[in-house]
């Protein structure tokens, strides 16, 4: 296991799995090339983010469920877009959110998704 740490917030990453900076999103994906996550964060301002934030970006026409990954909080859902499995996540911590997304052909559907969320599992803030 290595630790990614961009900035404000870190994860573990397993040795199969890379990633790397592509403007203002780290893209992450294993060797096998089955998909990717795709992470990126926006600061507040003033006052941490909470669960009403998170109204203003959540789309009505997915269902949406409660989730904690490592120290974030948020909600999570999963959807099929252009032959694509896409899952998609937006996590809080503090005056940070993430949007996260993982997406495969659809073929590919679950075969990553334990690994997905055992790496998301291990998010923490660059403070604790």
């Amino acid at each position: 296991m290595r630790v990614l740490e961009a900035g404000d917030w870190g994860l573990l990453l397993p040795d199969e799995w890379q990633a790397e900076q592509e403007d203002d999103v780290i893209v992450i994906g294993d060797r096998d090339g089955v998909g990717c996550i795709e992470i990126s964060e926006l600061h507040k301002d003033t006052g941490d983010f909470g669960a009403e934030d998170l109204q203003q970006f959540v789309t009505e026409d997915s269902i949406w469920d409660s989730v904690r990954r490592g120290s974030f909080e948020g909600l999570r859902t999963s959807l099929i877009e252009d032959g694509a499995a896409i899952r998609e996540w937006y996590l809080y911590a503090g005056k940070l959110l993430l949007y996260v997304t993982y997406s495969c052909e659809l073929d590919n559907q679950g075969l990553d998704d334990a690994a997905v969320d055992d790496i998301l599992d291990t998010l923490r803030m660059a403070t604790q």
